[in-house]
């Protein structure tokens, strides 16, 4: 946990930002695996790591805007826990280490609510991010289900997209931090790729590295030699000479901050020369499009920028031909780059991805396309300083997604299908970085990981 001061700041500045009502944010609860006493991992809800930072389930925090009063609710562990598993603070030292000071009982908090209901106050909560505590604001509210979802305050939502957005320097030390155990995992599994390794070996031991730093994987880990399958979690292959294993993996610190990276290596010990032809594309859009984001930027010109770059290296290799602009802009060059450039990192890998993608990387001034993979841009909206954002372009080649656009003809006038065929088992290459725009620019967090053919190759 950070010091109360800092959780004490960032309430004062939600209340700011609302004026009046009543805040609820509950925590997150376990969640049964098999049985209640084979639970998932437990994960605090982030927002309420954000503003209380005590990370023990079963808590709620309700800010009381209009008294200036706080309280945080929950219950002691009974005596007999203790021999299950140990020493726990009470309600009233967690409360002492968020700056809240007053503390109530978890069967209060209902009598709490349904009394500023009669009242006809208004009770702001954010959108559910598990069935948990959906099923947990139906009982303490008394409410049914479309009531909870029609009654999730927009307010709220924005406030805290707005705080949560830009980043202090206590959570740039913990982002920089997460980055720095990626490291770990991504040199490691670098080394590792050689033919006859397995994939979930790999991962295994990168997920290890996680969790011994003191943390855990911050997502799922990706570890493929088919990196055309954009979120592949299959990790059942044995790798092969002239392969490229893509990792896309990060880190949870124990404060749960998270990093995301992904690196592309070869299987064995050098590139291809087709490979390398692709990965030169893809690591100048990476390094551009870092470079391009700076305060004030809107990032889904950067990503239109990454488009062109992309295009114009397969342009130049005979895989696409005519005008740049006129392909990006029909989006035929979606057909191997059909993701968004980026999207928010901190407390969560998608950051505030429960409170919804078109809050947090839009706005009224910038509507969602439905265009086939400009659609998938997680953040489109002016970049700011202190935004903690990833820079992930890519390509891949996905025979089906290929031999589908080649019978409907579709982009003929930008796509040379005909020169495709030595790419199709090729796969995917992406390169993910972890930035900080600045006050005059941006900045890689963390220390550097490998990227060039020349760094990848030497380790």
């Amino acid at each position: 946990m950070f010091k109360p001061e800092i959780y004490q700041h960032r309430r004062t500045e939600l209340k700011k930002r609302l004026k009046s009502g009543i805040v609820l944010l509950p925590g997150n609860t376990e969640a049964p695996f098999t049985s209640a006493g084979n639970t998932y991992a437990f994960r605090q809800d982030s927002n309420f790591l954000y503003f209380v930072g005590v990370d023990f389930p079963g808590l709620s925090l309700v800010i009381d805007i209009d008294s200036n009063n706080e309280c945080l609710f929950g219950d002691d562990l009974p005596p007999e826990e203790l021999i299950w598993i140990g020493q726990f603070p009470t309600i009233r030292e967690f409360s002492d280490k968020a700056g809240v000071e007053k503390t109530a009982g978890a069967d209060q908090l209902a009598t709490t609510l349904s009394k500023a209901q009669s009242e006809g106050r208004t009770i702001h909560y954010l959108p559910p991010g598990t069935p948990q505590t959906e099923l947990y604001l139906q009982k303490t509210m008394n409410l049914r289900s479309q009531e909870i979802i029609s009654g999730i305050s927009q307010p709220l939502t924005e406030a805290i997209v707005q705080l949560r957005s830009v980043k202090d320097e206590h959570e740039i030390k913990e982002i920089e931090a997460a980055v720095n155990i990626a490291h770990k995992m991504h040199t490691t599994a670098m080394i590792m790729a050689m033919p006859g390794a397995h994939e979930q070996e790999i991962k295994g031991v990168i997920e290890g590295i996680a969790i011994s730093n003191g943390g855990a994987a911050s997502f799922k880990p990706i570890v493929t030699t088919r990196g055309e399958v954009l979120h592949n979690l299959n990790s059942y292959l044995t790798l092969e000479k002239n392969r490229l294993l893509l990792v896309d993996a990060g880190a949870e610190t124990s404060s749960h901050y998270s990093s995301d990276i992904t690196r592309t290596t070869p299987v064995g010990r050098t590139f291809t020369r087709l490979q390398k032809d692709i990965y030169e594309i893809v690591l100048k859009t990476n390094l551009e499009a870092i470079d391009s984001s700076k305060p004030g930027v809107v990032f889904r010109d950067v990503h239109l920028r990454a488009a062109k770059t992309i295009t114009n290296g397969l342009k130049d290799l005979g895989l696409m031909k005519g005008d740049v602009d006129e392909a990006v802009q029909s989006g035929a060059h979606a057909l191997f780059f059909p993701h968004g450039l980026g999207h928010m990192l901190g407390l969560d890998v998608h950051d505030m991805e429960n409170m919804g993608e078109n809050n947090v990387g839009y706005n009224k001034q910038f509507e969602r396309s439905d265009q086939f993979g400009l659609t998938y841009l997680r953040l489109a909206r002016k970049l700011e300083a202190g935004f903690t954002i990833t820079i992930e372009p890519g390509i891949y080649f996905i025979p089906a997604l290929i031999d589908q656009w080649q019978k409907e003809k579709k982009h003929e006038s930008f796509i040379n299908y005909d020169n495709l065929e030595p790419f199709l088992g090729l796969g995917g290459i992406r390169i993910e970085d972890n930035i900080l725009v600045t006050d005059t620019g941006s900045r890689l967090l963390g220390d550097p990981i490998p990227k060039t053919i020349r760094e990848i190759e030497d380790i």
